[in-house]
């Protein structure tokens, strides 16, 4: 099932399943619930971040590729690191390069979105995905000098908790069209020109492996939504760097979810 989420024309927020013309149905109730797909078709204005996260959490350095071109050292266990609510927004938004909080290092980072479907806690890697209602594209955006050099003490959450750093979509797959999600190609476009190529297989960490570590003596709550890692070719390792600039346009493309699409321009 595609699930999107979607503005009408009168400002009301509904989920809906695409269907096969590109129309949708409206759905009643609650996407982590009981909820019944109705036979109204979606009045769509604007089309959302396909869920509302309660929590983004992101992995850091989980790509072998990528681990070797920042010349980090693959990690022993998955990193774990938190974004904000404030930085979920979906496509056509425009990403913000921060100017109050100046950033001159921002980059993009396409990734693989995870989004827990029921509350998860101490969950295996054998029964890990049973706990997943589906899967997104991602853009974990990150102003590379408040992540690395300004946001002191080592953590990265600083670079990473600007207000739309996350953009979302186009769509929620769920796990019976994606049984496996380890066998995924992923890109970044940017104004057209590839410059992330991959495959989810070259995660360190699987998403399984992920999910177990990250709720491990923590709750997930339904609504999760968590970040699998970005592979190489980000804008931080190229030579010389390759930053988000106002009038680009960034794209994210996973192969059985579609495209993310999203330009940049300064905050106001």
């Amino acid at each position: 099932m595609i699930i999107i989420r979607y503005q009408q024309p009168d400002g009301k927020i509904f989920y809906g399943v695409q269907q096969p013309d590109g129309s949708a149905l409206r759905i009643e109730g609650s996407i982590f619930g009981g909820h019944t797909v109705t036979s109204e078709k979606a009045q769509i204005a604007k089309l959302l971040a396909p869920v509302a996260p309660v929590q983004i959490l992101g992995t850091g350095l989980n790509y072998r590729r990528h681990a070797e071109e920042t010349g980090a050292k693959a990690p022993e266990r998955p990193i774990l690191f938190a974004k904000g609510i404030n930085c979920a927004c979906g496509p056509g938004d425009a990403i913000l390069i921060p100017t109050r909080l100046a950033s001159h290092e921002v980059d993009y980072e396409c990734e693989l979105a995870v989004v827990i479907g029921r509350d998860c806690k101490n969950a295996t890697p054998e029964n890990a995905l049973s706990y997943v209602l589906g899967y997104t594209c991602a853009n974990d955006v990150s102003a590379r000098d408040w992540q690395l050099k300004l946001g002191g003490g080592g953590q990265w959450t600083r670079g990473k908790y600007f207000d739309t750093f996350c953009p979302l979509g186009p769509c929620l797959v769920t796990t019976d069209e994606i049984p496996d999600p380890q066998r995924l190609g992923i890109r970044t476009r940017l104004n057209g020109q590839t410059m992330q190529e991959s495959h989810t297989g070259d995660m360190i960490f699987s998403v399984a492996q992920i999910i177990a570590a990250f709720s491990g003596s923590t709750t997930l709550p339904a609504g999760t939504v968590i970040l699998t890692g970005t592979p190489e070719g980000v804008g931080m390792a190229r030579k010389p760097p390759v930053w988000l600039k106002p009038g680009d346009e960034v794209t994210i493309e996973i192969d059985g979810i579609g495209a993310l699409t999203n330009p940049v321009r300064n905050e106001e």
